[in-house]
């Protein structure tokens, strides 16, 4: 069954009685080479299980599961259950799972699905769960070792920035705190079914083996990120004091610890800027 011959995946729709949802974002891919290369550069391998989140009508699940040991896939539209039933009947290796992945035990799926194996996340993540899903697999600290993902253009490009950049943002900061991001390739909007408005992208991040920071070290490190990027236009200074409570002269001393100017915006500072700035303050604020 070629599952990116537009005429076959009109032909199971239709059987199916299936219409795309936009409140789900559902942009199919049809493009056949795409999902081979996110397989094959997401850690799709023998040794290895892959979560997969969002199957569409299993394009990329197909792809993963011919490479890896074990697939489980996490999908919300109960109404793609059928049509994976008839999409994927030739795979054994392939499990279901008909849930929320912002609700899902996903640790749970991992432990008992993919014991003894390598685990591996990839995804066409529709646009408007990117932050809110990769946050999610990163804060969980899950078992896992890389995130492959397809996502908005321009989302792979804030992602994929360097920190202390002006295209940085909070999710540049909370990805490259967990680990390092790369893109992969470009994939054009005349690659999917819909076509979307917008041109995506492939990126990967592969999670860091040890934390940069203790437990609260790395909370309060976070609450400054946040509360710096809810505000960038403003300096570090009044953005902390008005979204933190902070003294701006401790923020002004540990900016000046670090050799940093008073007027500093919070884009402008590095990782290890960012970390010791959080680490300076949380001593002073204690």
């Amino acid at each position: 069954m070629e599952l990116t011959n537009i005429g076959t995946v009109r032909e199971i729709l239709s059987r199916h009685g299936f219409s795309f949802s936009k409140g789900l974002g559902q942009n199919f891919l049809v493009n056949p080479t795409v999902c081979p290369q996110i397989a094959e550069e997401g850690n799709a391998q023998a040794g290895w299980g892959v979560l997969e989140i969002g199957t569409g009508i299993g394009v990329l699940t197909k792809e993963l599961a011919l490479r890896a040991d074990k697939v489980s896939a996490v999908e919300i539209d109960t109404r793609l259950m059928p049509v994976l039933g008839e999409t994927l009947a030739e795979f054994d290796n392939i499990k279901i799972y008909n849930e929320d992945v912002m609700k899902a035990d996903l640790r749970g799926i991992i432990e008992r699905d993919f014991a003894g194996l390598h685990t591996a996340v990839c995804a066409n993540l529709p646009y408007y769960i990117t932050s809110p899903v990769i946050m999610l697999l990163l804060e969980s600290k899950l078992p896992i070792e890389s995130i492959t993902v397809m996502v908005q253009k321009e989302a792979a490009q804030r992602l994929c920035a360097k920190v202390g950049s002006r295209e940085s943002g909070a999710i540049t900061v909370g990805v490259n705190y967990y680990g390092t991001v790369r893109k992969l390739f470009d994939v054009s909007r005349g690659s999917f079914m819909p076509s979307p408005n917008v041109d995506s992208a492939v990126i990967r991040i592969d999670i860091g083996k040890e934390p940069r920071l203790s437990g609260e070290e790395e909370d309060f490190f976070f609450k400054v990120v946040k509360a710096g990027f809810s505000q960038r236009r403003k300096t570090i200074a009044n953005s902390l004091s008005s979204m933190l409570g902070a003294d701006k002269e401790q923020v002004y001393s540990v900016l000046r610890s670090l050799g940093l100017p008073e007027t500093s915006r919070i884009e402008a500072l590095d990782m290890e800027q960012l970390t010791e700035l959080s680490v300076g303050l949380m001593k002073l604020m204690k």
